[in-house]
């Protein structure tokens, strides 16, 4: 394994960076999990960086590449481009430091995101449709203004300042086997690498590290098979903390040297995750922080052995929320839709309530339909919303309407 030494980001510049966040951060706790243990086989814990301040571990980096500013470049101010965490990190040590700040976000960013950024104090100017054109419009506006930009990712101090939560996860779970993560940039996901590769050299053991990317937004494997950067020609994922179309050149070259893989999640294994992570270990987690409990549930990491999860942000618009929720629901088989087609006459909705009713679901909506382009005259189209156990008892349900002559379409299971 390439000593760190070599690579643009060193053990020694996380450590350093370590002194700088002393009492500025919240050393985040750690959290067990014996629901997710049970399911995977192994001992599973969370590294809470929800519970940090402004809500992700992007304050981190942000912190310590801005006090790390002469006073000249502090008094000219920083710009930033964001969906959301990294603006509300920027936002949170300007305040602290007290630097002006500019942030460029997306048009359609999260009213909580754009909201929590202006509390702190900052400027916010929506442009673009993605991170990647505001990322663009923020460095053309630093090109023109002398601002200083802050760029999310591609940053040897936010490198290190996001690698400390590898040197916290050694104290507070020194026997770890594998810390698993998501990734957009890669910043959090070098930093951790280069923290945690290094000191387990020194150790004599090994630790792996891996990085997990929502399958919609997944630029770093082709680019590791590839070994050049491979951008995206489209994004769309929930996650919008890690859907970046392009790696940073700089956390690039030090995930293809240290991290051990790079797997990817879909979206339902993400809205099933958030759903796990809201009911058994009672934790809001936006999705792009639950990508490392999705890649666990749905069996993508290996003989993980003791693994800490990093839940890398809380900052979740409770309308993603509801949506995600329900599409977690559904993905789980806990909703079931369908649709029927009968003659119409009196008795045919009381029968398949009673069928539904004798078997435990319950009805949570019901549209009655005449007319359409599939109906017939005389037929009539039922669409029932039930809330189920799971796929089994959906299964049961099914196959006890069929038992009565019905023929259910299933429009969500």
């Amino acid at each position: 394994m390439m000593t760190t030494e070599a690579l643009p980001v060193t053990l020694h510049d996380v450590v350093r960076a370590q002194e700088l966040l002393d009492g500025v951060i919240t050393v985040t706790p750690i959290e067990k999990s014996r629901a997710l243990s049970r399911m995977v086989g192994g001992d599973v814990v969370f590294k809470c960086e929800n519970l940090q301040r402004a809500g992700s571990f992007k304050v981190r980096g942000a912190y310590v590449r801005m006090a790390r500013l002469s006073d000249e470049e502090k008094a000219r101010g920083v710009v930033a481009a964001s969906a959301g965490n990294h603006a509300q990190g920027v936002a949170s040590a300007a305040k602290a430091l007290g630097i002006k700040a500019r942030i460029y976000m997306p048009l359609g960013v999260a009213l909580p995101k754009l909201a929590a950024t202006r509390d702190h104090g900052a400027e916010v100017v929506l442009h673009g449709h993605n991170v990647d054109e505001a990322l663009a419009e923020a460095q053309r506006y630093a090109d023109a203004s002398g601002a200083v930009f802050v760029h999310p990712f591609d940053n040897v101090d936010v490198v290190a300042g996001q690698g400390t939560i590898g040197l916290e996860i050694l104290e507070q779970v020194p026997d770890v086997d594998t810390i698993v993560m998501g990734v957009g940039g890669g910043g959090l996901l070098a930093g951790v690498s280069v923290a945690i590769k290094e000191r387990a050299r020194q150790l004599g053991r090994e630790i792996r590290v891996i990085g997990v990317q929502a399958e919609n937004a997944a630029a770093y494997p082709p680019s590791l098979a590839a070994d050049a950067l491979v951008p995206l020609k489209k994004v769309s994922t929930m996650a919008d903390g890690i859907a970046v179309g392009r790696p940073g050149q700089l956390p690039f070259s030090i995930i293809r040297e240290l991290v051990d893989d790079v797997v990817t999640v879909s979206e339902d294994a993400l809205a099933r995750a958030l759903i796990f992570l809201l009911e058994r270990a009672k934790l809001v987690v936006e999705p792009a922080g639950a990508v490392g409990v999705a890649a666990l549930m749905e069996g993508r990491i290996e003989n993980p052995g003791k693994v800490a999860v990093i839940l890398s942000g809380g900052n979740i618009d409770p309308m993603l929320m509801l949506k995600v929720i329900q599409r977690g629901l559904y993905a789980a088989g806990r909703f079931l839709t369908v649709r029927i087609l009968l003659d119409d006459r009196p008795g045919s909705l009381a029968t398949i309530s009673r069928i539904i009713a004798e078997h435990d679901a319950n009805v949570t909506g019901v549209d009655h339909t005449r007319v359409g382009g599939s109906i017939s005259m005389g037929d009539v189209s039922i669409t029932v919303d039930l809330e189920t156990k799971g796929h089994e008892h959906s299964e049961v349900v099914l196959n006890a309407l069929r038992a009565e002559g019905f023929q259910p379409i299933v429009v969500h299971f």
